[in-house]
């Protein structure tokens, strides 16, 4: 992949779930150690989160769309190596968080997702993303 082309996005908006079914990935052995690696990425680049938990969910037994998934996100990371968490100096400590949610977004299990951000003057301190356990039944309720 060191000779990829680097792409803008991290993750196509409509990706297929492995639970719905496709061609099984052949070779499951070469899948799993590049999925565990780029867990690590996450920590510093809080923009590719969501994907590579994505392709994390089909670790059991991933499809070729997950392998796709996978390239993907190893030709954004090519293209946005300059990208991550720094953290500068600033006279603002001002504390703002933003909230977001989106309703039954996963067509596999209807759960919807939930995610935060919190910084502090111009610096990301903290941020979450996850899966909520229950189904929603209205946007409210997300």
């Amino acid at each position: 992949m060191s000779d990829c082309k680097a792409i803008l996005t991290p993750m196509a908006t409509i990706v297929k779930s492995s639970t719905i079914g496709g061609v099984p990935f052949s070779d499951v052995s070469h899948y799993r150690p590049i999925v565990g690696a780029l867990q690590y990425v996450t920590l510093i680049r809080p923009d590719v989160a969501f994907c590579i938990n994505r392709a994390c969910q089909a670790m059991h037994s991933p499809i070729e769309e997950d392998w796709t998934l996978v390239k993907q996100i190893l030709c954004y990371l090519k293209g946005t190596s300059s990208h991550g968490l720094f953290f500068e100096h600033s006279p603002n400590f001002t504390l703002q968080a933003f909230n977001d949610a989106d309703w039954a977004r996963s067509s596999s299990d209807r759960h919807s997702t939930g995610g935060y951000a919190i910084f502090l003057g111009p610096n990301l301190i903290s941020w979450q993303s996850r899966k909520q356990k229950t189904i929603s039944r209205s946007s409210t309720e997300s």
